[in-house]
């Protein structure tokens, strides 16, 4: 679920509605709506909803006349039920209309409580369980804020929520907990949104709310009320889109706010390609197309984190462009004495375009006669991109944590589009490949956003991380990259000792070090090594050592004694390296906090590594 916006005016709040959620569209989603209130001696509340694109929607609200004072809107990404007009937000309990994102854990429960009450569900929807919640407290007498209030905390999970009545209608409430959500301030006018980008057209004057904070907006006011439903002063931040990212906003680190930007990042990243409708070769630079065609193999160089995305990408390039790809650790590459191919492409990774080894390593490439370079690279104008012959940026923005989170992610959206653009000039990839690639692109900023839904789940199990002193991460093909990417996030900002294995070599020597003080991390969508992976885990189970599971509604993990599983609802295809990065960042910076460790500047480490 992905995107919310709200307004109370003297004006005509429609339009504001509804460029609020076309600025949200870079988070992807798959339907849409909008909720007002409709003017008159008996206000009553009006709903359009429609799947498909903002554009579509807002056609059919200018096509039956909406104009109001008031409203709420929202862009969806599936997770309870499928793309439908009825599962669409906003959702109405008589006369109560909201939005939210999030995921309620336990709606099921809620579900047949309200039933019992007799309340009729008309989607497959966890939020729905929300609204009929709302509208039982307000039949019973309390105000709309108080309703909220009350129903908050009969809640399990994550949220962000904006709610309207028509009993009410000179304001609206909110609240947040586990997603983002601000408050914008106008002149005799106040908004709610997701992100800043959804109002900044409107006002830079924003409330930041912070966990269990709810809020009630007016016209010539907003007052924010804590967990404690105590009234509290947030404090109000002048939004400048050109330096929030130097800003931290409603986040305690750095590190948290990036992984949190993670589908605006990836967004921006795969702009080109969306608004292109597909892979043309210059995503790299004018002269790529001949570059590109006549290369004969893929060379990749990188450190740390970047390595790993190489090695990533060899799964993808040799699959899918059918070209071989050797990846090395820049620092090695370096000193020995390499085999080079003039036709091999050398492609460099580094978010801060100046780590010195991945420099250093691609002189030494040239040096030794490799004609063709490619830099993927997150800052433009820094030294590797201006010693590379082509050069992708992936428009990640400032990145302040010195663990790699959304450098990472974009930097593996760009190799994957490299790998299609690739395999489109090589001959494997036509229209109709192009064409499913590219929606599921289309699909990944939302699909991120539903794994950062996770993080109250994922902090739960970081508190038991936190006591342990080594840990083990296992995956397999595509994955297995991922699993060394935890673990190494793990290390760097909680200290705690871990190592990643491809899950198939468990029993060649890890498998001694697993007792029950060894929690063991798993990354296990459901591909085709899947079954593999659950054999691998049972040889953890019978060794008495702890999973924990990062799995996808289709993997059909079932929760037991020892065996703990977080799964998202829909399963990326190809994409599903990125989307279950998000779980092990969270997992790191969750621990991290548990463990009291600094987040942003870990120990004995810096953000850009300019030294040898």
């Amino acid at each position: 679920m992905c995107g919310i916006v709200g307004a109370i005016a003297d004006r005509d709040v429609v339009p504001v509605l509804i460029e609020g959620l076309k600025r949200l569209e870079y988070r992807g989603y798959d339907s849409s709506g909008i909720a007002v209130l409709e003017q008159g001696a008996q206000p009553d509340i009006r709903r359009v909803r429609r799947t498909g694109r903002v554009s579509e929607m807002a056609s059919a609200a200018d096509a039956e006349g909406f104009n109001s004072v008031l409203g709420i809107g929202h862009t969806r990404w599936a997770t309870h039920g499928g793309v439908t007009e009825a599962n669409a937000h906003p959702h109405i309990s008589a006369g109560v209309a909201l939005v939210h994102n999030g995921i309620i854990e336990n709606h099921e429960e809620q579900r047949e409580k309200l039933r019992a009450l007799g309340y009729v569900f008309e989607s497959q929807t966890d939020t729905e369980v929300i609204a009929h919640l709302m509208h039982h407290h307000l039949k019973g007498g309390d105000s709309l804020l108080s309703a909220l209030q009350r129903t908050v905390k009969e809640l399990t999970g994550a949220y962000a929520l904006a709610v309207m009545s028509r009993a009410e209608p000179d304001h609206f409430v909110c609240a947040r907990m586990g997603c983002p959500l601000l408050v914008g301030l106008g002149d005799g006018e106040n908004f709610v949104a997701s992100d800043v980008s959804a109002i900044i057209s409107s006002t830079r004057r924003v409330i930041f709310l912070e966990e269990g904070d709810t809020a009630d907006v007016r016209r010539d006011g907003v007052q924010v009320y804590d967990a404690h439903d105590q009234p509290i002063d947030r404090g109000v931040h002048l939004s400048d889109v050109s330096l929030a990212s130097l800003e931290l906003g409603p986040y305690r680190h750095f590190m948290q706010k990036e992984v949190h930007e993670q589908p605006r990042a990836l967004g921006d990243t795969i702009e080109a390609a969306i608004d292109a409708g597909g892979f043309p070769a210059e995503l790299f630079g004018r002269n790529a197309e001949a570059v590109l065609s006549g290369i004969t193999g893929v060379q990749i160089l990188a450190c740390g984190t970047s390595y790993y995305a190489g090695m990533t990408a060899r799964y993808w390039i040799e699959s899918i462009a059918g070209l071989p790809c050797n990846v090395e650790i820049a620092s090695e590459y370096r000193y020995r004495a390499a085999y080079a191919d003039p036709k091999h492409l050398v492609v460099t990774l580094s978010q801060s375009g100046e780590t010195l080894d991945t420099m250093e390593a691609l002189k030494y490439a040239k040096s030794l006669g490799h004609l063709h370079t490619l830099s993927i690279c997150n800052v433009p104008e820094s030294a590797i991109p201006r010693a590379s012959e082509l050069v992708c940026y992936t428009r990640a923005g400032a990145e302040i944590g010195v663990a790699s989170t959304k450098a990472f992610t974009t930097q593996l959206a760009a190799l994957f589009q490299l790998t299609v653009v690739l395999g489109k000039l090589h001959g494997r990839v036509d229209a109709t490949r192009e064409a499913d690639y590219l929606e599921q692109l289309r699909f990944l900023p939302g699909s991120v956003q539903h794994a950062l839904n996770m993080e109250p789940q994922i902090a739960a199990w970081a508190e038991r991380f936190a006591r342990k002193s080594s840990a083990l991460f296992l995956g397999r093909g595509l994955h297995y990259p991922i699993a060394l990417e935890g673990a190494l996030k793990l290390k760097e900002i909680t200290y705690i000792h871990a190592e990643a294995y491809p899950a198939g070599e468990l029993k060649h020597g890890p498998l001694a070090l697993v007792d029950e003080d060894m929690p063991v991390v798993v990354i296990a969508p459901n591909d085709s090594l899947l079954e593999k992976v659950k054999s691998n885990m049972q040889e953890v189970r019978a060794r008495g050592g702890e999973l924990f599971v990062f799995a996808d509604q289709d993997s059909n993990f079932v929760e037991s004694e020892g065996v703990h599983v977080i799964r998202t609802p829909r399963h990326a295809g190809v994409l599903s390296p990125i989307v279950h990065t998000i779980p092990v960042q969270l997992l790191a910076y969750h621990t991290a906090l548990a463990r009291g460790t600094d987040v942003d500047k870990p120990r004995n480490l810096a953000k850009s590594v300019t030294v040898e």
